[in-house]
């Protein structure tokens, strides 16, 4: 499903440049749970975000899907970051002038669904993620753990093959994080979605069915 050969990612420094990742290469099969671990700086949310298409690599090849991702245009790589991709954010995320419905409607509104189906979507995500009652509130009158949840069920409501967690349960207290982690790992083995998370607990990374190490840009 998703396939890195010779990665490399850097950035122009002087006269010479300043790698963030070397040589990655790496393969995660439809239906994996994986974890990136890593010191601070070793380039796990670099990895992330060139995984996610939110940047691109410097050096080697992708294939998202079987798509060759260097060669893909704006149009193509758009439509699969739409219908294909879904992200968790440590900082939630949420746009703070909107309601809990409308937060998890915005993405379906980019893929040009009918109201009908907006509406149906919606609904079905709020039920199963127990947060109805919430439907009407703001980001700010919820508590950290809830508004995670939000920014889970809208990575969720375009039915992503792939979620992409950046460091999801970072800013929530041990129980918080446990149910978030738990949330992953049913939408993982019910469901069958591919998630690929960024964390620095060992605990989170057991949620997973493999730990990718990563130290100075190398996978150990």
């Amino acid at each position: 499903m998703i396939k890195l050969q010779n990665v490399s990612k850097y950035y122009p420094a002087g006269f010479g440049k300043t790698y963030v990742l070397r040589n990655v290469n790496l393969e995660v099969k439809e239906g994996e749970f994986v974890s990136i671990m890593g010191p601070s700086g070793s380039g796990k949310s670099t990895l992330l975000h060139i995984l996610g298409l939110l940047e691109e690599a410097s050096e080697g090849e992708y294939y998202f899907m079987d798509s060759p991702v260097q060669k893909l245009n704006e149009k193509k790589r758009t439509e699969l970051h739409r219908n294909a991709i879904g992200f968790v954010f440590q900082a939630y995320h949420l746009i703070d002038e909107l309601t809990v419905y409308e937060n998890i409607e915005t993405p379906l509104l980019y893929k040009g669904l009918s109201g009908k189906e907006r509406k149906s979507k919606v609904a079905d995500i709020l039920d199963r993620f127990q947060i109805v009652a919430k439907k009407d509130l703001f980001p700010s009158q919820l508590s950290g753990g809830q508004q995670q949840l939000v920014g889970v069920a809208r990575a969720l409501v375009t039915e992503p093959k792939v979620i992409f967690a950046d460091e999801p349960t970072g800013n929530l207290h041990s129980e918080q994080a446990d149910e978030i982690m738990q949330v992953f790992k049913e939408l993982n083995e019910k469901d069958g979605v591919t998630i690929i998370q960024v964390t620095h607990s060992e605990k989170n990374a057991e949620y997973g069915n493999r730990v990718i190490r990563l130290k100075d840009g190398w996978i150990d």
